[in-house]
């Protein structure tokens, strides 16, 4: 049993990814399916979670750990216990509420599967966020959250607001994400581990440690930009331009609290000190102050609410500071309560939004007469984020403020924190009584843009759900919210968890004192401010600095225009070889650093046996690469010849050093490149113009020789290098164990090919997704490419063809070729067949002999390449359904999965496994499961080199519809 639960862990973060995959093929017009298909999702997330309650009480933990990088310290881990169950109850619960709301919100114009693929994608990053066992993994997971949210937020791309919140809200925690990766880099190497258990164990070590300091502010940093803390608060209200459905769920429910989740489930190991306080609750202190006055100002009921959500963290945040195990329980009830009555208010304001066509609250009023059902729920709702009493707000609020009271540090700060609270309390009870009175009494709405009416059930179905929460837990506490907030409470303070008590009353004590204040003084100050609250646009002129959005702008304005530009016009130049030139010299520079005092010194190793004939090669090869760079400007057709020459010299060379592997991969690169090359070549203007004035006369001399001496240097110091390296007899290198284990440990007789699918496969498994990304990037780029003018007409040897395809314009592409080229073209017809037998053959031969699952990939493509060079565009993709994006997602999937496939039996992610089988007739043949990641390179290598061919190919389509367009003008004239 405990097995499988571990097994099904795993799913709570993978079928939300697999969700949002599959949604991502759903039709614009699905008709509902994708939010059927959504719900279906957050359900059985939901009642999975559910089923894992009985497993994490009384302080138990339920693991999932699959090898990843053990030498590392690296697994895929994943921990759930009290506290995270909590979290993914809010994440799974809110989210199924979310898919229902969404359902009825969204509209059926919009894309709306992308929508839901964007939402389960969150979920199932949000999820990995509170199931990391492993810091590296949360900080992984971390970063999925930024990305997804800001695919959310910019969802309406269409809208500036929503482009330029996307924009802020990724900027800001993508740079708090990277802060967080130093940070847990830095607690993982003062701890030696990055498994959360041996972190949480090690809170004295950490605490004591001189890096200390640098890891907290960096994970503060991380926290306080993901949960809005001042001063990075601005960005939350600019995320409200998102659909209502997101701001519901990432804003009150989800994204917004992985920084709070962050901090609670570090606070044992970084709390206690100084800093933690410092920092901590002044940020939090200011957040609650400024996020509750900023919200008695807002006219839009969605800016309202985040503000109000701002304040609401910040309460959290000052509690955590407090280092109080009394506090981090208030911390962790106010949390869930905040999510519930927050998530509904949310949706709420879109149900207002949507019915009425507005959400400027100076144009609201009255709607309860025509939307009761409505209004008594966000009445509720409000009223429980004010802290009225038999709402869950209230009894989070109490804990809050006799947390507050007891004085934890004699400093002025935490003595002034029941001021702060209380005048907090006061604002946040004026805002909520300003959104009850100013929307839903008061008189008839005048020019509303629809006429308001009640949403269909199930749009409210989710407000009333979550609604009857915060009256179950504002009466019941100890019945509904007691065993699992105990259960989370524990996971995180174990023996140090105090004793506190949930109920309706604790007497006529302190708490309930400033409760009173800052219900009546938030009654009274709104009585007194409503008239100046109704008309003004803003905050105060002096609290628009605390914004934060107006220092933003201006920074980003400095960065990319001040700063870029100036450096753009110091360093920046179109000439590549200026550019080459600074990469060098820095390179250059950061060597003689580096080896500055430990210089090489040659060993007692004698020189190797000169051979003329191998001298003879690298003649030819220098004379070439010479050749290639002297000719490169003006003759760029020779100096690829050149090129060419210099690389078969470089296979030569491999040859001659006994390395064929490398010699044929060599071979097959240098063919395929040539052919692109030359392709590319075609639609180049003749001539380069330099923007830039060349240099003249002794200018031009000094940069010449600048340029010689500079290539002597590097070339000087490589063989110093390689000669100091092979003149030192070494017993145990890196080479002699991969001989020695290829075989023993991974079946194979080919070094480099086990060593490229087996030892270093996750090296491999990221340079073709690099491959994969440059040959999209190649396709981003030359899909809307333009050839030169004088590239349009064909080239002069096909000049005598011409009056000929134009006196017949029925002939296809091909033909013409078939009559330009008619011998070769037929001899590429023929060798097709040949070249995919020969690319077979060298993919089921890689593991003992020179071949591979690249070699053999690039030798598919060169069958491909020479159809089109025989036959024409139009002609292969009539006759052929090559569909290379399908080949590079198809390999990249079945690398991933040889990859996962070993977490199966228990060893490491790409780990290899070989054995022998009796074949009839042959007798014992070795098998390997790195023949399955080899097939997913060959297929990614065909798909991407494919890919570039097709669309630097399609340039001669281009080229005939213009050449036919100037026949038809040149016609009519």
């Amino acid at each position: 049993m405990e097995k499988f639960q571990e097994a099904l862990l795993i799913l709570l973060i993978v079928l939300p990814f697999i969700g949002s995959v599959v949604i991502g093929f759903f039709r614009s017009t699905a008709e509902n399916r994708e939010a059927w298909f959504a719900g279906a999702v957050a359900l059985f997330g939901l009642l999975l979670t559910l089923s894992f309650y009985p497993s994490v009480t009384d302080g138990h933990v339920v693991y999932q750990k699959l090898p990843w990088l053990p030498q590392w310290g690296l697994d895929f881990t994943l921990r759930l216990d009290g506290l995270t169950w909590l979290f993914l109850l809010l994440i799974t619960g809110i989210g199924l509420l979310i898919v229902i709301y969404a359902r009825y919100y969204m509209n059926p114009a919009d894309p709306v599967p992308r929508f839901f693929s964007f939402l389960l994608a969150f979920m199932g990053a949000m999820s990995g966020i509170v199931l990391s066992g492993n810091l590296i993994l949360l900080a992984v997971f971390w970063e999925l959250t930024s990305i997804f949210s800001f695919l959310l937020i910019g969802y309406w791309y269409h809208n500036a607001s929503a482009r330029e919140g996307a924009r802020m809200a990724l900027t800001v925690t993508g740079l708090g994400g990277f802060a967080l990766l130093v940070g847990v880099l830095i607690i993982g190497h003062v701890v030696g581990s990055y498994d959360l258990d041996a972190v949480l164990q090690a809170g004295d070590t950490i605490r004591k440690s001189p890096l200390y300091v640098p890891a907290l502010l960096c994970v503060l940093l991380g926290a306080m930009t993901k949960s809005a803390q001042f001063p990075f608060h601005f960005w939350l209200p600019n995320a409200m331009a998102a659909p209502t459905p997101v701001s519901a769920y990432l804003h009150s429910a989800t994204m917004v609290k992985a920084g709070i989740f962050l901090l609670i489930r570090l606070w044992p190991v970084l709390s206690g000190t100084d800093q933690w306080f410092w920092i901590l609750c002044s940020s939090g202190l200011a957040t609650l102050l400024l996020g509750a006055y900023f919200a008695m100002f807002q006219q839009d009921l969605k800016g309202l609410l985040a503000y109000s959500t701002i304040s609401h963290l910040g309460l959290i945040t000052s509690l955590l500071s407090l280092s109080s195990p009394l506090g981090c329980v208030a911390a962790i009830f106010h949390l869930v309560n905040h999510a519930t009555f927050k998530a509904s208010l949310f949706m709420a304001a879109g149900i207002i939004d949507h019915e009425t066509g507005t959400r400027d609250m100076r144009k609201l009023s009255g709607l309860y007469r025509y939307m009761p059902h409505t209004a008594t729920l966000a009445i509720i709702a409000s009223a429980a984020m004010a802290g009225i009493p038999l709402l869950n707000g209230f009894l989070s609020k109490e804990m809050f403020f006799a947390a507050a009271v007891v004085t934890h540090v004699e400093v002025w700060l935490d003595r002034a924190m029941p001021y702060i609270g209380t005048l907090a309390g006061i604002f946040s009870v004026t805002y909520s009584v300003r959104f009850i009175y100013r929307v839903f009494f008061g008189p008839k709405p005048q020019n509303l843009p629809k006429t308001p009416h009640e949403p269909p059930h199930f749009m409210r179905l989710p407000v009333e759900l979550l609604v009857l929460i915060c009256l179950f837990v504002g009466i019941a506490p100890n019945f509904s919210i007691g065993p699992a907030l105990a259960t989370a409470v524990y996971s995180v303070l174990g023996t140090r968890t105090p004793h506190y008590q949930l109920a309706l009353w604790h007497g006529f004590n302190t708490p309930f004192v400033m409760s009173l204040i800052a219900l009546f003084g938030g009654v009274l100050l709104y009585i007194m401010a409503r008239p100046y609250l109704a008309a003004y646009k803003g905050a105060p002129v002096f609290f628009r600095y605390f914004h934060g959005k107006r220092l933003f702008e201006r920074l980003m304005v400095l960065i990319s225009w001040r700063w870029a530009r100036r450096a753009e016009q110091v360093f920046g130049t179109r000439r590549l070889q200026t550019q080459m030139r600074w990469i060098i010299v820095g390179l250059c520079l950061f060597i003689l650093v580096t080896l500055w005092g430990h210089w090489p010194k040659p060993g007692g190793v004698t020189a190797l046996v000169f051979d003329p004939t191998f001298l003879i090669i690298w003649v030819i090869g220098g004379v070439c690469a010479v050749g290639a760079a002297w000719k490169a400007k003006f003759h760029r057709l020779t100096s690829l010849i050149f090129l060419g020459g210099a690389g078969l010299m470089t296979c030569a060379t491999f040859l001659w050093l006994s390395a064929p592997d490398l010699a044929l991969t060599q071979l097959l690169v240098e063919i395929v490149t040539t052919v692109l090359l030359l392709l590319g070549l075609r639609w180049l203007p003749k001539r380069w113009q330099d923007p830039e004035p060349a240099p003249v006369g002794w200018l031009a001399r000094m940069r010449r020789l600048y340029d010689l001496s500079l290539a002597v240097f590097c070339g000087a110091g490589i063989a110093w290098l390689a000669y100091d390296i092979m003149s030192h007899e070494q017993k145990e290198t890196i080479a002699t164990y991969f001989l020695r284990h290829a075989h023993t440990d991974a079946g194979g007789r080919n070094v480099v090919n086990v060593l490229l699918v087996d030892f270093r496969g996750f090296d491999t498994m990221g340079e073709i997704t690099v491959l994969g990304i440059v040959a999209l990037g190649v396709y981003a780029l030359l899909r809307r490419f333009r050839p030169a003018p004088e590239s349009i007409e064909p080239p002069s040897q096909q000049q005598i063809q011409t009056a000929f395809d134009i006196a017949q314009p029925d002939r296809r592409e091909g033909d013409m070729l078939h009559d330009y080229m008619a011998v070769p073209s037929i001899i590429m017809h023929w060798l097709f067949p040949v070249i995919v037998s020969f690319a077979i053959y060298l993919f089921l031969r890689g593991h003992d002999a020179p071949g591979g699952g690249f070699a053999a990939g690039v030798t598919l493509a060169i069958g491909f390449i020479l159809q089109y060079l025989a036959a024409g565009t139009r002609w292969v993709e009539h006759h052929l359904r090559i569909l290379p994006l399908r080949w590079m997602g198809t390999g990249l999937l079945i690398a991933l999965a040889a990859g996962v496939g070993a977490w199966g039996f228990g060893y490491p992610f790409l780990t290899s496994f070989f054995t022998y089988i009796d074949v009839p007739l042959i007798g014992k043949a070795p098998i390997a499961s790195a023949l399955l990641f080899d097939l997913g390179v060959f297929t990614l290598v065909v798909g991407a080199t494919v890919l570039m061919l097709i669309v630097i190919a399609h340039q001669s389509i281009r080229r005939y519809r213009i050449r036919h367009k100037n026949m038809l003008r040149r016609g009519k004239e």
